[in-house]
């Protein structure tokens, strides 16, 4: 390895460096080697995060081993899971760009060659992505892996919809106590397809991650591998000179999007990927993602839309086995971080023990691997699990998870019942004041109102209702748990709070879904339908008579972030200009 142009050495002519590192433990011949940062969202924020350090440090210890010096540090997240229904998951979208802040600080105050990224959940991981690109420095990611799911096969997805049933006297506190208790059994992300498993997979889909890591069970022997796997990759892209730019490629992306679209993914990854392709100055086609979606099989039969839970999925075989059933949909040529192409990887996968040994692990179970990753002939549904709309609700998009859905509630037209925020429209739900027929609309929920927060109890007591789970729907200019169920539309853009079409519905209103053909618009007023032109004067009318939105006086990180805010179809990230 070229020693001359490492940064950490040609960074070392201020006479503290040295000896400040030795007063860190390095020992003095580790000085003269390539410096890699092993940045973790370890922490006690949360069970997805608590158990990284150890990680880190198995990573760490690897790449010393291959040559390296390695230097651990530390930004944890925040649960969205504990935030969820408070003014605390306004900081929740805030959070993956102070990550993103972090590493970028810990990485050049530092004088790093390259980054390791051990996280796990839901804004670590596209934090660290951010980070990387920006940093543009050789960089591999270790996903953290997920727990297991608790007694009676009870998943922390579950419990907005039994805290639901609990308020209306479906369960007793006993029975809400118990899984209460129980939901969670050990570290890991959340044991279903939510924005943390997502993101894990799409890390991974993108060529940033060892092959087979995404979704590895924390109990595992094999995630610790993983981890000393990803040290020896550190070592080898640093020596390469390889960085995310050549591996993160427009391709690249194209294929994170289709096996988003194959596992039905969370819709938070609309707001991730973006920001992540403008970090690259790669351009994002909201036209691409329908196209894409509309061509790529569902085949991941995970929960909350399918069946099993995200841990059988990687026992299933994981993402290299769900690449293989439509790799004739991938592009192949991309590079990763192992130095090799995306085919090379897969073909590696096919003819190695991998896949066939991790399937043993659904033998307790009483699955077969195509349980849980459906063949191609025979998908879950014949198009991807996403839909991005527009209309004159959404002239610059929305999107929803259409494999949430059921197919009679794929076209859906009812009466506005609008509400300026989330809290009263789920105190309107649980009080039995939404009623079949009704499109619950929240609005100034946006980046820029509040910092574009999760409807997850919102989404779930809507669920947990039968009758306004196949009768009613949700739309909105805030974001959703990758935990929702039913027609729910969410990154409504232009948000309210910039004067966007949503802020103009009023109760009544006849709002118009159609998850078919991809459009979101307002039919009517006061239940009489209009034409077209009628509802555009209509709309145009009502937003003439608004008084401008004016936030809440604020501070700190949430009057930062909402002030600078990106519109959700740009990836909602700051604009820092």
């Amino acid at each position: 390895m070229n020693k001359s142009r490492l940064h950490s050495q040609k960074s070392r002519w201020g006479p503290e460096v040295d000896p400040l590192r030795i007063g860190c433990g390095w020992k003095p011949e580790e000085l003269d080697r390539p410096w890699l940062l092993v940045e973790s969202s370890g922490g006690d924020s949360h069970p997805g995060s608590v158990h990284l350090a150890g990680l880190a440090d198995a990573a760490a210890g690897a790449a010393r081993r291959s040559g390296l010096a390695a230097g651990r540090y530390f930004c944890t997240d925040m649960c969205d899971g504990i935030a969820q229904g408070t003014e605390a998951m306004m900081y929740s979208l805030a959070s993956r760009e102070l990550i993103a802040m972090a590493v970028e600080l810990h990485f050049v105050s530092g004088h790093f060659d390259g980054l390791l990224a051990v996280s796990g959940c839901d804004k670590a991981i596209p934090g660290h992505l951010l980070a990387a690109a920006r940093l543009d420095s050789p960089s591999v990611f270790l996903p953290g892996g997920v727990m297991h799911t608790g007694p009676g096969d009870v998943s922390v997805d579950m419990m907005g919809e039994l805290y639901a049933r609990l308020k209306r006297g479906e369960i007793d506190e006993q029975q809400y106590k118990y899984h209460s208790l129980t939901a969670a059994p050990n570290a890991g992300a959340c044991n279903f397809l939510g924005t943390a498993v997502t993101m894990q997979i799409l890390t991974e889909a993108l060529g940033m991650a060892p092959p087979g890591s995404a979704c590895c069970p924390t109990t595992s022997a094999e995630l610790d591998r993983y981890a000393r796997a990803a040290g020896r990759l550190a070592a080898s892209l640093i020596g390469a000179g390889t960085t995310p730019r050549d591996i993160i490629t427009p391709a690249a992306l194209g294929n994170a999007l289709v096996v988003h679209a194959s596992a039905g993914g969370s819709t938070n990854a609309m707001l991730h990927l973006p920001a992540l392709a403008a970090e690259l100055g790669i351009e994002f086609s909201w036209d691409a993602v329908n196209r894409i979606n509309e061509k790529v099989p569902w085949l991941l039969n995970v929960r909350p839309s399918g069946e099993h839970t995200a841990d059988l999925f990687w026992y299933a075989g994981g993402v290299p086995r769900l690449m293989l059933e439509i790799s004739d949909l991938l592009d192949l040529d991309v590079l990763t971080v192992t130095g090799r192409t995306l085919g090379e990887n897969l073909e590696t996968a096919a003819a190695g023990e991998m896949i066939e040994k991790h399937s043993r692990g659904l033998d307790r179970f009483g699955l077969d691997a195509e349980d849980v990753i459906r063949r191609r002939s025979d998908p879950l549904d014949g198009r991807g699990g996403l839909v991005v709309m527009s209309g004159n609700l959404a002239p610059r998009r929305a999107v929803a998870k259409r494999s949430a859905v059921s197919a009679k509630m794929m076209r859906f037209e009812g009466r506005a019942r609008v509400f300026d925020g989330q809290a009263q429209a789920l105190e309107a739900v649980l009080a039995g004041a939404v009623r079949p027929g009704d499109v619950v609309v929240v609005r100034y929920e946006g980046p820029r109102a509040t910092g574009m927060p999760e409807m997850f109890y919102l989404t779930a007591a809507l669920a947990a209702d039968r009758a306004l789970g196949e009768g009613a729907a949700l739309v909105t200019d805030g974001r959703f748990s990758g935990a929702t169920r039913g027609p729910c539309v969410g990154h409504v853009c232009p948000e309210a709070a910039a004067g966007g079409p949503v802020a103009a519905v009023r109760d009544g209103d006849l709002v118009r879904i159609d998850l078919d053909a991809g459009t979101l618009d307002l039919m009517g007023e006061a239940g009489t339908r209009r034409s077209g032109a009628e509802m555009e004067a209509v709309i145009a009318e009502r937003l003439s008579l608004l008084e401008p939105f004016r936030p809440p006086p604020r501070a700190g990180l949430l009057e930062l972030y909402t002030r600078l805010a990106a519109p959700a179809n740009e990836g909602a990230r700051l604009l820092l200009l």
